[in-house]
């Protein structure tokens, strides 16, 4: 079976990739945002299109959606969910992860999960800035992996 070796950068020319963006807490989703696209252009996926939703809770259902059309190869959901002094961040975080997973697994479609869960908004915005620590590219980075390794596994059932 043919694919990518581990520490391979994937090629990711011919994917369409949706980012999927939260509105809430845009300061740091926009520097998750950012640093997706960059990730993405470096592996060479020049199909991207953007879709934003008003906060984390929605992504299972934006992505669920899209994957739904059939016109994506994978799908980067962008996100932060910072603590507060409610229960409220324990649901969100444990809902928005869950309901991605489900996503990916029912559609069978790679979901990168670029949800920030952190304590405080320094932290975010330190996991969101310009940078190899950029939570943004990770995710973007494993989605585009995902999608190559999905791909070599159903050519070779043929």
């Amino acid at each position: 079976m043919s694919g990518t070796s581990s520490g391979a950068r994937p090629d990711g020319s011919g994917l369409r990739v949706l980012l999927l963006r939260s509105t809430f807490n845009a300061p740091v989703v926009d520097g998750l945002l950012e640093g997706a696209r960059r990730a993405l252009e470096e592996l060479g996926v020049a199909d991207v299109s953007t879709l934003d939703v008003p906060g984390a809770f929605e992504l299972p259902l934006a992505a669920r959606v899209a994957a739904e059309t059939g016109r994506f190869d994978a799908i980067v959901a962008l996100g932060a969910v910072i603590r507060g002094g409610t229960d409220h961040y324990e649901h969100i975080a444990r809902e928005a992860a869950a309901g991605l997973m489900r996503v990916s697994l029912e559609t069978r479609l790679p979901v990168g999960f670029g949800v920030l869960t952190v304590s405080e908004e320094a932290h975010a915005l330190e996991r969101a800035a310009p940078g190899p620590a950029n939570k943004g590219a990770e995710a973007a980075r494993a989605a585009v992996a995902t999608a190559v390794a999905l791909r070599a596994l159903r050519a070779d059932r043929t």
